[in-house]
């Protein structure tokens, strides 16, 4: 019985351990990307992905970052890297956790790196596949606040590109304020991005 109890009071301290090593890796990850270090919290968060095999959030991370420094990258070369290397993990973000609204989210923005990139050659095929991941994450998590802003965002450009008046995707960015105001997760490092971007958006909405 003694042997039992050791065995469980040993398991349970390894857990904690490593939950304990997690959480520190991911706030030292995180604060590297808050003083532009890219490249050294892209490399951590991959390493604390490989240890964490069954968290989909470090995946996501390293798309995101590899994703985000993207945009108004002119080496073909270099972006190409970047985002196939977001693909890649958020991939594998996404068999950890199916229909997953962030992910989605995030694999909108992979494909609208390359829009942004070059609209002639990857426009025609990728903002179909846009239109049809933010109608998905709107189904699946309609109150979430980085959802509804990235759906109306996307709406505010293709209305743009034909010509046609945003304003009536000013009042989802409104509500995408709403929501952030009141939307919770109760999983450590959950992404909390969007409301300053949603106030910059609104700000010029309608303009």
């Amino acid at each position: 019985m003694k042997k039992l109890i050791l065995a469980i009071l040993l398991i349970g301290s390894t857990f904690v351990n490593a939950q304990d090593r997690y959480s520190s890796g991911m706030e030292k990850a995180f604060e590297l990307w808050q003083n532009q270090k890219t490249t050294e919290a892209s490399n951590l968060f991959e390493r604390i992905a490989t240890a964490e095999p069954d968290k989909w959030l470090p995946y996501y991370y390293v798309s995101q970052i590899n994703t985000v420094i993207s945009f108004g990258e002119k080496d073909e070369e270099k972006l190409s890297k970047q985002l196939e290397k977001a693909k890649e993990f958020l991939d594998v973000a996404k068999a950890i956790s199916p229909d997953n609204p962030e992910i989605l989210i995030q694999e909108a923005l992979i494909n609208t790196a390359w829009i942004a990139f070059d609209g002639a050659t990857y426009g025609m095929t990728l903002s179909p596949k846009n239109v049809q991941l933010y109608q998905k994450a709107l189904e699946i998590a309609p109150d979430n606040p980085r959802v509804v802003l990235s759906k109306a965002e996307w709406d505010m450009g293709s209305a743009r590109y034909f010509g046609k008046d945003i304003t009536p995707y000013c009042k989802d960015v409104e509500r995408a304020l709403e929501l952030f105001a009141t939307f919770k997760s109760e999983t450590p490092f959950y992404p909390t991005w969007g409301k300053e971007r949603a106030e910059e958006v609104l700000k010029s909405c309608g303009k």
